[in-house]
């Protein structure tokens, strides 16, 4: 009997001084460096976003936070890496709506469900998607735009980030819906807006802060956003829904820790991160870009990103997107 005690006591005393080690743990993070990695190569929204808030969140906390871009396979590559990363706070995915809304339906078996191995952390914007044209091709208005599609059948390309992205998917419901007769060409990222820049797409639906630069700088011109209302930083240009087609959808970008990683850490991230955006210089940035800030804690965006799994599995079987 006096050994059960003693051994209870012995247990006790381990448990104890694990949770204070545990505690103590988290009530120091981070105190080493953070490793963001983003699904997409450089130069694209989710980089563009995880960029502004990892360099105020090193500033705040004083630890290097270190952005590694890690594109591939639709974004699935950095979905794999930060899932079977340890849950400990210190590696993070930036990631967006394809990988983790549209993927796990478009792929079917993935080696890593970002559905089950991720634990969402923060949205980082609402954005929506800007019907664009090469500044070169002289099409200035959604007039002049369908002119041009109506007198040229069969020769329209249209590109997108990836197979199964919003861009593509987005684009492939306002084919349908246009009744057109254009091919999809499928980019691993940023590349695409370069091709479109550079004359060899028609068009293509690109989120607004990838985009909204190039517009302001002459080498793109925008027709049309694809948001239920106009956006800040475009405020005369037309929602597609006042053009007569039925689209209202964009993309949202966010935050995500391994699933499994202690519920404080993930609160502090995501208290830091909305407490971040919103700072009155990044929120003006981030707006003058086309990027709305929904501030969501961790319980919210985790219910938001369920649902939008729900909403876009249907939506990516009658596409019959087949992934490369």
């Amino acid at each position: 009997m006096k050994m059960i005690q003693s051994l209870a006591v012995s247990m006790g005393c381990v448990l104890t001084l694990g949770s204070s080690a545990f505690a103590q743990s988290t009530a120091s993070y981070p105190d080493k460096p953070i490793k963001i990695i983003v699904s997409f190569t450089a130069g694209g929204t989710t980089d563009i976003l995880a960029r502004e808030v990892g360099n105020q969140m090193s500033i705040r906390w004083k630890v290097p936070v270190i952005i590694e871009n890690k594109p591939g396979a639709a974004g699935n590559l950095g979905t794999e890496i930060v899932g079977r990363a340890a849950p400990d706070g210190y590696t993070l995915l930036a990631s967006s709506i394809g990988p983790i809304s549209i993927n796990p339906t478009l792929f079917g078996n993935l080696p890593v469900n970002p559905q089950k191995a991720l634990q969402p952390v923060a949205l980082l914007g609402d954005v929506p998607n800007i019907l664009a044209v090469p500044s070169s091709s002289g099409i200035k208005n959604w007039r002049e735009f369908t002119a041009y599609l109506k007198a040229n059948p069969g020769a329209i390309n249209y590109g997108s980030t990836g197979i199964g992205t919003t861009a593509h998917l987005i684009s492939f419901l306002f084919a349908q819906k246009m009744n057109m007769d254009a091919t999809h060409i499928p980019y691993k990222g940023a590349e695409a807006t370069r091709d479109l820049v550079a004359g060899r797409l028609q068009f293509m639906f690109a989120t607004a802060p990838s985009v909204v630069p190039l517009i302001k700088a002459g080498q793109l011109n925008a027709i049309a956003v694809s948001s239920k209302k106009r956006i800040s930083a475009m405020p005369d240009l037309p929602t597609l829904n006042e053009l007569g087609v039925d689209i209202a959808t964009g993309a949202w970008f966010g935050f995500f820790a391994p699933a499994g990683t202690n519920p404080a850490i993930v609160k502090k991230l995501n208290e830091t991160t909305l407490s971040i955006l919103e700072e009155p210089n990044i929120k003006q940035k981030l707006l003058g870009l086309g990027a709305d800030p929904v501030p969501m804690n961790v319980q919210e965006f985790t219910k938001f990103v369920r649902n939008d799994y729900a909403l876009w599995a249907p939506i990516v079987k009658a596409s019959g997107a087949k992934p490369e």
